[in-house]
């Protein structure tokens, strides 16, 4: 989940290699949170019938293809692409774990394991917050 906070550097390199506008270097970023909305519901849909350990497999197999379509095709197109199956990959994942967290590790030390992976995703969030302060000096 730390890579969407990354899409808005991301979409800064897009921005300057590609040579778009604001507007639509803004559409990057909207992709990424978009998909949330259009596909938490289905997914607590899949995630009931195939089950909780597949359904996070899968995310992470939409977000390994995410990140591999940059570097195979290195257009707008791909990079709409990328950045849309990024969004999706995040949506499933986020709907997804908890309730597969929650099967595996015991009530009493549940939280403290939300809170371990709040931990790390904030990490990816600062190492991205600390990329953006560094390329504005």
């Amino acid at each position: 989940m730390g890579f969407v906070d990354l899409v808005g550097i991301a979409s800064n390199y897009v921005k300057e290699d590609l040579h778009l506008s604001d507007t639509v270097a803004n559409i990057f970023p909207s992709m990424v949170f978009f998909w949330f909305l259009i596909c938490s519901v289905p997914t607590g849909m899949l995630m009931n019938k195939i089950g909780r350990k597949k359904t996070v497999l899968i995310s992470l197999a939409v977000t390994v293809l995410a990140l591999l379509i940059p570097t195979l095709h290195y257009s707008f197109t791909g990079m709409l692409l990328s950045f849309s199956l990024l969004g999706i990959g995040n949506a499933i994942m986020q709907v997804s774990l908890n309730p597969l967290l929650s099967t595996i590790v015991s009530g009493k030390i549940l939280s403290s394991s939300l809170t371990f992976g709040q931990f790390v995703k904030a990490i990816a969030s600062f190492s991205s917050n600390k990329e953006s302060m560094l390329n504005g000096l």
